[in-house]
C-alpha cells in the first residue's frame, strides 16, 4: 500500500496475531477507536489471513512478524502485491533493523512494538488512521543508527548475475525538493498547499520518487533516500 498521507480507514480490520493476550489487547483498542460499527477479523496464521483477505477485504492489516507458518514479512509483501487497497502495518516483539527495513521494503507503512503500553499504541494507530507513517521511536534511532553504516560497507564489483547498484539514482530538483517535505512528515496535501502545486501533481511526484527508489510507502522512501545519501 502507498501512503500517501491522506486518511487511512481503520474498517473493516484484519488482525494477524498469534498470541491470545496481544490479540484481545489490539482487538480492545482497535473497538474503542471504530466503536461499534467496526468490522474485525482476527486469524493467528498466514495460510489464515490469505484465504481472509479476498473475502473480508480489510482497509487496515495489522501483522505480526513471527507466525506459526512463517514470516509475516511475507505476507506484507503478499498484500502489497495481491491487495494493494490494504494498509499494512508490522507490529511485533522484535525490533532487528534488518527485520524493520524489510517490512517496510515489503509495504508496510509502520512497525510498532508489542511492549508500548496502550497509550501509546493507541496514538500509534491514530496517527496511521491519519496517514501517519509510524514507526516506533526506539526502533526509529536504531534504524536512523543502521542505514549510514549500511552504505560504507563493501560491495561487490557489478557482474551480469549481479544488479547495478542503485547509488546513480537521480532525482529531479522537484522530486528531491518534494522529498525533503515527505522527510518532515508533511501529507501530500500540504506539500501541495506549501509548493502551489495540486494534490495531484504531487501524488504523481511521490509516486514518482518511489519507483525511482523502489519502494512502496513513505517511511521506507526516506530511510531508502538517507541510506542513498539523497537525504
Amino acid at each position: 500500500m502507498v501512503s500517501t498521507g491522506e486518511l487511512v480507514a481503520l474498517n473493516p480490520v484484519l488482525v494477524v496475531e498469534d498470541d491470545g493476550p496481544t490479540q484481545q489487547r489490539l482487538v480492545r483498542l482497535l473497538e474503542e477507536l471504530m466503536g461499534a460499527n467496526g468490522d474485525m477479523a482476527v486469524v493467528d496464521t498466514i495460510a489464515e489471513a490469505k484465504a481472509i483477505v479476498p473475502i473480508f477485504q480489510p482497509r487496515l492489516a495489522l501483522v505480526d512478524i513471527g507466525l506459526p507458518d512463517g514470516n509475516g514479512v511475507e505476507l506484507i509483501g503478499w498484500v502489497e502485491n495481491r491487495h494493494p487497497g490494504t494498509t499494512t502495518v508490522a507490529i511485533s516483539a522484535w525490533g532487528h533493523e534488518e527485520t524493520v527495513l524489510a517490512a517496510l521494503r515489503a509495504g508496510a507503512v509502520g512497525y510498532l512494538m508489542k511492549e508500548r503500553d496502550d497509550v501509546e499504541l493507541r496514538a500509534a494507530l491514530q496517527s496511521i488512521r491519519h496517514g501517519g507513517a509510524l514507526i516506533d521511536p526506539l526502533v526509529a534511532r536504531r534504524i536512523l543508527a543502521y542505514v549510514p553504516s549500511m552504505s560504507k560497507e563493501p560491495t561487490a564489483p557489478p557482474t551480469s548475475s549481479v544488479e547495478a547498484p542503485r547509488a546513480d539514482i537521480a532525482l529531479s530538483d522537484r522530486e528531491s525538493e518534494i522529498l525533503q517535505f515527505v522527510a518532515r512528515g508533511f501529507s501530500n496535501r500540504e506539500i501541495a498547499d506549501l509548493t502551489g502545486l495540486s494534490r495531484f501533481t504531487i501524488e504523481g511526484y511521490t509516486k514518482s520518487i518511489y519507483r525511482k527508489l523502489a519502494v512502496s510507502s513513505r517511511t521506507a522512501a526516506v530511510f531508502e533516500a538517507k541510506s542513498m545519501g539523497l537525504l
